[in-house]
């Protein structure tokens, strides 16, 4: 049939014209097809291998791809390796509209742009298909120099007094060794300032390793100090600088008294002695040094057993002053404590009122302070329990429970006892009290009960909030969503790497990797370790995820990676296909054997298929000529 044709249409035309009327010679054949053509790696130093990357070798063909080998060639083939973790291999054979996937790295072995080829043979059409690589490699690996912090903040300084040590790692997250060449101060204070620690110009810092500079402050004067540590080296990142800041203050002793008053109120003839107690605080600067505590006035009042302050008072410290009131002459007390010290003389009031008649006798289980352990702010603490005691001969009634104070807002009341409350004698009630800081630092208030019988007692509270470290980790997944197309159920799973990359300054803890649908972890040399691992700053590893369904249908699933930070995750999604594996042909199946097209003959003498030539034949003469009338008509 073909010299019917021969001499009268071009190519093409009897391209169309075998198309229109089908190939009774035609069979099943693969198609191969890679993507993407071409992998560029990152800049790599020379002697060390990058990551992997992949490319997808697709059959979108009718029958098997058979692989033949698959080979690094042409160019600088020895600047680049296959890598374990494709599903693709030599002799391997992937279905119809299913793929494998190939793995390469780069490993430079000079300094310049680097290019070679996959080469994969096949038996489909063309028999081989490349797949371009290309790479730049690096001369000399490089150092990175990464730091704790960016700033240090001494706060109030003592003049002439030496602040508490401050900190500062430094490490290196590069290839090679980090070389200090200068640890300096700069700014308008460095005299305020002394360096120290583990740095040093003459000791090189290894890759991954850190070392420590220590500062501390000592201001001569009041007022504010400023400068800035400078670390000089080799690091491919640049010089590193770390703001330092604080104050310088002058000595200022002060002491604080609380309750500023005490009220006994009113107390029976002849009773045992009640109770109170003050508690002492040093607010200022420096230590306070006692002189003399104690009581003037009536002679009811004395101070009693357990005084804890002695002749010196550390900045922010305590001490409790017990006193006693022993009632033994009907009528008002009023009597003072009197503190004489290093810092202002402070006074506290001291009433109350003694009567022959029945009273109730209010008692506190605590005196002093109510001190809490270190709580994150947010969070409470465990619950203090105070017992209200009511030892009197009549019933006491609670007209105020209250918390004040600097941070009132800072402490939670629970318990029995609250205001308008009734306690009988011999009976108690409770007062709970609990830590829930709203900021960092110390955080105090004041517990204030009183009765109606005037007595008033004052709990100190005291904690410290503990700040949460809010730096979220810092990591860089891709790609963040992968479909693996068509598997064929029972065969040999797909495989994909995702990159990991730190890109903050700090190591990421990674303590798992979660996976759901029919998607596992895969692993190979040149993966990520096992879960749990630190990633270091700057630095990157392949996860190697593979597909490998049991079930027909599209599949979706996920990896979730997890931090060691709290609430701080990571999701990879994931979908696929998977289909019934291809059965072995059976006698008894349906089969065309015709000459292809509408012809149902079954064989190639099909008497339609002469009068379908002569048809097409004449489609093809008529378009020809709508050409040329179309061209005569353009001119």
């Amino acid at each position: 049939m073909g010299s019917l044709f021969n001499g009268k249409f071009s190519a093409s035309e009897i391209a169309d014209l075998a198309a229109f009327i089908g190939n009774p010679s035609v069979t099943a054949a693969p198609a191969a097809s890679v993507s993407p053509p071409s992998l560029t790696f990152a800049g790599t130093t020379v002697g060390q291998t990058s990551g992997a990357l992949e490319a997808t070798l697709s059959n979108n063909g009718t029958a098997s791809l058979n692989v033949g080998t698959i080979s690094i060639a042409g160019g600088a083939a020895a600047d680049f390796l296959l890598v374990a973790g494709g599903s693709c291999a030599n002799g391997s054979i992937v279905a119809a509209s299913s793929s494998c996937t190939i793995h390469a790295a780069f490993r430079p072995t000079v300094a310049a742009a680097r290019s070679s080829s996959v080469s994969i043979t096949h038996n489909a059409t063309g028999g081989v298909s490349t797949i371009a690589l290309n790479g730049t490699g690096n001369a000399v690996p490089q150092a990175s120099i990464a730091t704790s912090a960016s700033s240090v903040n001494f706060g109030a300084v003592l003049i002439n007094t030496s602040s508490s040590v401050q900190f500062i790692t430094v490490s290196n997250s590069g290839q090679a060794a980090l070389n200090l060449t200068g640890i300096t101060l700069g700014g308008a204070n460095t005299g305020v300032f002394t360096l120290g620690g583990s740095c040093s110009t003459q000791t090189p810092v290894t890759a991954g390793g850190s070392c420590t500079v220590t500062v501390q402050a000592k201001p001569t004067v009041a007022g504010n100090f400023t400068a800035s540590l400078n670390l000089a080296s080799n690091a491919s990142n640049g010089a590193a600088s770390i703001s330092l800041s604080g104050s310088g203050s002058t000595p200022a002793p002060a002491i604080l008294a609380n309750p500023t008053a005490v009220a006994f109120g009113t107390q029976s003839i002849g009773s045992t002695p009640a109770n109170q107690t003050v508690t002492l605080t040093n607010s200022g600067n420096v230590a306070v040094n006692f002189t003399s505590i104690a009581v003037t006035g009536s002679a009811a009042v004395a101070i009693g057993a357990g005084n804890s302050c002695g002749t010196t008072l550390a900045v922010g410290a305590h001490c409790a002053v017990p006193l006693a009131l022993t009632p033994t002459t009907e009528g008002n007390v009023a009597a003072n404590l009197v503190i004489s010290s290093s810092a202002a003389t402070v006074q506290v009031g001291i009433t109350a009122i003694v009567t022959a008649k029945a009273t109730a006798k209010p008692e506190l289980s605590d005196s002093g302070t109510i001190a809490f352990a270190d709580t994150q702010v947010g969070k409470s603490s465990a619950a203090h329990t105070t017992t209200l005691s009511n030892s009197g001969t009549t019933a006491l009634k609670i007209t105020s429970l209250v918390v004040s104070g600097s941070q009132p807002g800072d402490f939670i009341l629970g318990g029995t006892c609250s205001a308008n409350a009734t306690v009988s004698p011999a009976s108690n009630c409770t007062i709970e009290t609990s830590f829930k800081p709203s900021a960092a630092g110390a955080r105090s208030g004041s517990l204030l009960l009183v009765t109606d019988g005037g007595a008033q007692f004052n709990l100190n509270l005291a904690g410290n909030g503990i700040a949460v470290v809010t730096t979220a980790p810092t990591l860089s997944i891709s790609p963040q969503a992968f479909d693996f197309g068509t598997s064929a159920i029972g065969g040999a799973p797909l495989s994909k790497r995702f990159s990991l990359s730190n890109t903050g300054n700090s190591a990421v803890s990674l303590v798992s990797a979660t996976f759901s649908g029919p998607f596992s972890a895969g692993s190979d040399a040149t993966t990520c370790p096992a879960f749990p691992f630190a990633l270091l700053a700057g630095t990157s590893c392949d996860l190697l995820v593979q597909y490998a369904p049991t079930v027909a249908g599209t599949s979706n699933g996920n990896v979730v990676i997890q931090s060691s930070a709290a609430a701080t995750s990571w999701t990879i999604s994931f979908t696929g296909t998977a289909s019934q594996a291809s059965q072995p042909a059976s006698s008894n199946a349906a089969q065309n054997t015709g000459g292809g097209g509408c012809s149902a003959a079954k064989s190639g003498n099909d008497p339609l298929l002469v009068l379908m030539v002569f048809m097409a034949a004449a489609v093809l003469v008529w378009r020809r000529r709508q050409s040329r009338h179309d061209g005569k008509s353009s001119r």
